[in-house]
């Protein structure tokens, strides 16, 4: 059964994947990776965007 989903936009730079881990190739003193958690810099770690706000033109 389909899960209903919010009827807001993804964000176009992660794909609605906004928080990556990434391993840094060293090692902690009990084996486990270094890992760095980064954050898409567009929507600030939510997945999804603001919708573009309507442009109304003003005068001629």
């Amino acid at each position: 059964m389909p899960q209903h989903t919010p009827n807001t936009p993804v964000c176009r730079d992660c794909d609605g994947f906004p928080v990556v881990a990434i391993t840094t190739g060293d090692r902690h003193d009990d084996g486990t990776r270094v890992t760095l958690r980064v954050t898409c810099p567009a929507c600030k770690g939510s997945g999804h965007t603001a919708r573009a706000a309507v442009l109304v033109r003003a005068g001629r």
